[in-house]
């Protein structure tokens, strides 16, 4: 559906370098990475909205280079909505419907199923500046899709709501998605989108790719230091190899199998380091004592860090946790974690 090929665009201060990516039909697709990796340059140049340097790009395997937005049978959705102020809820959705020949019976079909599947109906004839957040974002999606496009682009719909409205939004992206059958690709700088949404995503680093590949296999296995630390492997530590055994300094770990050919790097998510007053008698493999040099708050759970031989280790752990096991600097800990925990790359 969606193909890109040996992209290239030079921008007087970035530039996106050798992108290939291939969507295919009905695919939710999430490009990862942080702010001013790239990301909305690459969905702009596939909407028309950006010129591009070299390389192709295909929609329906058709190539699009040369055309104009409007004849690339794509919607596309920003994170400040874009709405017309001036216009109702029911004008704003109805806009784009103009420039499409179809019959006004046919029109009002369509924007009545958006309406209804969005649930607007209650906020048709209000105007953008007495809709919520949320609400606005889902008329902006309901304006989209009125057009049948065949390829939704999603720019950081989610990045300017509160925590309550981001999970209306993306429970409208996932019953949009199944409903229309039209293939989304949608860009974020946050992991729990991605988890949340997507199949399969991309991670993009100052205008190039790290990695690509089903969600759960970056979110466990990266391929480089920058996607383990994007996705938050918090431990990533250089290491030395000598069979099943990795060493960081004088502290040696078990891996539980020869490691992959690599960069000589492990990583190990803070959530799979368990915290405990005493050593473990069990098959967990490696065991440590260590001291907690740090305790910090992150909401709903603490991060803890504690120091092992001349390595850092952080668990994240929950405040029930936290109190059970009178966790303070200074304290004597033990650490565990499997050997499957331990990514190499």
């Amino acid at each position: 559906m969606i193909t890109v090929k040996d992209l290239h665009i030079r921008l007087p201060d970035f530039s996106l370098d050798n992108i290939s990516l291939d969507i295919p039909e009905g695919e939710f697709f999430v490009l990862m990475g942080p702010t001013g990796a790239g990301k909305t340059v690459l969905l702009e140049a596939i909407a028309g909205l950006m010129a591009t340097t070299k390389g192709q790009i295909f929609i329906k395997e058709k190539e699009v280079n040369g055309l104009s937005p409007e004849k690339r049978g794509i919607g596309i959705v920003y994170q400040d909505q874009a709405l017309f102020p001036h216009l109702t809820v029911r004008k704003n959705i109805a806009y784009g419907l103009r420039y499409h020949r179809i019959s006004q019976k046919k029109a009002g079909e369509r924007i009545d199923g958006m309406v209804s599947m969005l649930n607007l109906s209650h906020l048709l004839d209000r105007l953008p500046g007495n809709l919520s957040g949320g609400e606005k974002q889902r008329v902006a999606l309901a304006r989209a899709l009125a057009v049948r496009p065949s390829v939704l682009l999603l720019d950081e719909p989610l990045s300017a709501l509160d925590p309550n409205f981001r999970e209306e939004i993306r429970n409208a992206l996932k019953a949009l998605h199944q409903s229309t059958g039209a293939t989304f690709m949608m860009v974020t700088h946050d992991f729990a989108d991605a988890l949340s949404l997507a199949d399969r995503a991309a991670v993009i680093n100052n205008g190039r790719i790290e990695q690509v590949g089903r969600v759960d296999d970056i979110f466990q296995r990266p391929v480089s230091t920058f996607v383990a630390d994007f996705v938050g492997m918090k431990n990533l530590f250089r290491a030395r190899f000598n069979g099943t055994k990795t060493s960081l300094g004088a502290l040696e770990i078990e891996l539980g199998r020869d490691p992959d050919n690599g960069q000589g790097y492990i990583a190990i998510r803070p959530e799979d380091i368990v915290i405990s007053r005493k050593a473990f008698s069990s098959s967990i493999r490696n065991t440590f004592k260590g001291k907690v040099i740090g305790v910090h708050d992150q909401g709903f759970t603490y991060e803890v860090h504690i120091k092992v031989s001349d390595a850092v280790f952080k668990s994240l752990i929950t405040k029930k946790s936290l109190f059970q096991l009178a966790i303070r600097e200074g304290e004597e800990v033990f650490i565990s974690f499997k050997a499957t925990a331990v990514h190499n790359f």
